[in-house]
């Protein structure tokens, strides 16, 4: 089917499908009919419990795809069921969530990694200080736990220029050659500490007992063993 022919709520689920599945196949797998499928997809015109389904077998929920909806939301009218008994009452109009925003948390340099003339660039964030609400990227309504930092010094240029601010997921998985905020253990906290001490960097080896991190200016690469380490969390990008 041409994208022409494809609705506004479809192409916004598609957002939500699982890795792995086709469209079709997720609509199996959700025991959604084939002609209530294709109605959607043409029309946008499912209903509540259709896409709850839907969303169910994605991990997500009614709720997050709401917020996913900017201005008016596609109305859901009452209609009958097919000649063959086939599809779903339809439910009322519903209007969408409110967008929650990205915290940005207050974040400072607070000195270097290790001793020597490496100049390994650390910062620090204070969890507890958010200086500012950020609009959420519509890739991340379903990821609650994402916050925002702000780059204050210059060791990740030119990838990241000071002054930007990166959003960073603790709950997407991290790969070799993702840029990461590590979170450092407190000294005397192993549970960590508030301010927090991070490293942004790039991460280039992980094993079960070191992390090898990589920053760009001075070019440094580098070793951390894994009991200083609280969490290895993903930047997702800069956000505006």
């Amino acid at each position: 089917m041409a994208a022409a022919e494809e609705s506004q709520l479809y192409r916004d689920l598609m957002r939500f499908k699982p890795g792995g599945l086709t469209p079709n196949g997720w609509a199996v797998k959700a025991g959604v009919s084939r002609s209530v499928w294709a109605d959607m997809r043409r029309h946008g015109n499912p209903s509540r419990r259709t896409l709850a389904k839907l969303l169910a077998v994605a991990g997500s929920s009614l709720a997050e795809f709401e917020a996913l909806q900017i201005g008016t939301a596609p109305e859901i009218h009452a209609a009958p069921a097919s000649p063959a008994g086939v599809g779903d009452a339809r439910a009322p109009a519903w209007r969408p969530a409110p967008t929650a925003p990205v915290p940005l948390l207050s974040t400072a340099i607070c000195g270097e990694y290790q001793d020597g003339d490496r100049h390994i660039e650390m910062n620090e964030i204070d969890i507890s200080n958010v200086v500012e609400q950020l609009r959420r990227p519509d890739s991340l309504v379903g990821d609650r736990e994402v916050y925002a930092v702000t780059i204050v010094g210059d060791s990740m240029w030119p990838r990241f220029r000071p002054g930007r601010r990166v959003v960073v997921s603790p709950k997407a998985p991290v790969a070799i050659g993702d840029d990461v905020v590590v979170q450092l253990r407190g000294v005397d906290d192993p549970n960590g500490q508030e301010p927090v001490r991070i490293l942004i960097k790039e991460l280039q080896r992980r094993t079960a007992g070191f992390v090898e991190l990589r920053q760009f200016s001075p070019d440094v690469s580098f070793r951390i063993e894994a009991n200083e380490i609280a969490a290895i969390h993903k930047v997702m990008g800069e956000v505006f």
